[in-house]
């Protein structure tokens, strides 16, 4: 077992494994063709607002669509701010026939499996 300072680790789950089980959505691709430097991920409670359901999609919704929308609202957002935590609102369509509503999140930056700098957004209330 791996020990930190004078406890030992009992189990441990790396954000790779969180990606792999699904757990997080890497969407680390995308956010480097918006722009971002850091690979980044998002939850399941955020890839739910970004996934469109049926109809929205015969609205001309998409995945990709919403998550470019996401990013880029959050690249905004941190032009702004500093610090290890952003809030952020972008708006989503979430009914058919409804005006888009912003939708509270949170982008976290703090260190990957290896340490390096890593992005991970969030709703409010999951950690």
């Amino acid at each position: 077992m791996d020990k930190i300072g004078e406890f030992e680790v009992v189990h441990s789950y790396t954000r790779a494994q969180a990606i792999e089980d699904g757990v997080l959505v890497d969407l680390t691709q995308l956010a480097r063709e918006a722009g971002f430097r850091w690979p980044l991920a998002v939850t399941q409670g955020v890839w739910a607002v970004v996934s469109p359901s049926p109809a929205l999609k015969r609205e001309g919704q998409s995945c990709l669509g919403r998550a470019w929308d996401l990013l880029n609202v959050l690249r905004a957002e941190l032009r702004s701010v500093s610090g290890r935590e952003v809030a952020f609102a972008p708006y989503f369509l979430s009914e058919s026939g409804k005006a888009p509503r912003p939708v509270a999140m949170r982008a976290v930056s703090g260190p990957g499996d290896g340490g390096e700098p890593v992005i991970t957004v969030m709703m409010p209330g999951e950690d």
